[in-house]
């Protein structure tokens, strides 16, 4: 049996700062920023890294907002859609502004491109990014994160399970674990 790697809150809250401070390096005077949280891994990254770029300085407003991509994903008949899932919320019209998505997990691509999918469904923006809690490589599409807090280099049959506790983010964690029957994205 595999031994599980794990990575603690500590790490996981330096790499979400880093996170933040790259977007706001990058967006300081930015008018029209929506962060964009990946259902459902994304979403309380969104939330935590709008917190974060709230504190910097000089603070960065931001809407953040959620994406579900359930409709657009490529293998929906081998994983249909979750009884618990988030509807997409976009908190502002999409259309000329900065928008980042977010997601804990970058891996084949599939996610980030039904995210772009249903993304344009709702408008053009003038920008899309994207920022990631872990890349873990091992992508089959042509996409890269623009912002990267941890990069991680798993084999192939681990999978990366990231835990984010909305109400105590004390309890954060990131496990490098034999993979199950589903595939991270």
């Amino acid at each position: 049996m595999a031994t599980i790697q794990t990575i603690g809150s500590e790490e996981i809250h330096a790499a979400i700062t880093q996170l933040a401070t790259a977007i706001s390096a990058r967006h300081g005077t930015a008018k029209k920023l929506l962060l964009l949280g990946v259902a459902n891994g994304g979403v309380t990254l969104a939330q935590r890294l709008a917190s974060r770029l709230a504190t910097l300085h000089p603070p960065l407003s931001t809407a953040t907002g959620t994406v579900d991509i359930s409709f657009h994903r490529d293998d929906i008949g081998r994983h249909p859609i979750p009884k618990e899932f988030a509807p997409t919320h976009i908190p502002a019209d999409v259309h000329g502004a900065t928008i980042i998505l977010v997601d804990d997990v970058l891996f084949s691509g599939r996610t980030v491109k039904a995210a772009l999918d249903e993304l344009f469904d709702h408008g053009r923006p003038a920008k899309v990014e994207l920022a990631v809690l872990v890349d873990r490589g091992g992508r089959l599409m042509p996409v890269a994160a623009d912002y990267t807090g941890l990069t991680l280099a798993p084999a192939a049959d681990e999978k990366v399970v990231v835990a984010l506790d909305a109400n105590s983010p004390n309890r954060d964690s990131i496990r490098i674990q034999s993979s199950t029957t589903v595939s991270d994205d």
